[in-house]
């Protein structure tokens, strides 16, 4: 079974799901740390550990080792939302 899909019937999908990202990544401005841990950010994005994981390995976005943990910063989180909405 294959299911063929136009990118640009996707792309109003992706841009919701990305603009609902983005507004709950902001519901939590009151929040004043500087940085998340791995599985907190991930799921602030909408996406598993391991892949958000696998896009720092791929450079698509950066953390900083914070006490021997890596975290990530709220302003990397919120430029990752929007390299991926122009995607």
């Amino acid at each position: 079974m294959t299911i063929n899909l136009d990118p640009a019937d996707l792309r109003p999908i992706v841009e919701a799901v990305v603009s609902q990202a983005i507004q709950d990544l902001a519901a939590v401005g009151g929040d004043s740390r500087l940085a998340y841990p791995e599985a907190e950010a991930a799921s602030l994005l909408g996406i598993r550990a391991h892949q958000l994981r696998d896009a720092r390995l791929r450079g698509e976005i950066t953390a900083t080792k914070l006490g021997g943990r890596l975290g990530y910063e709220r302003s990397e989180l919120l430029a990752y939302l929007a390299r991926q909405r122009q995607q």
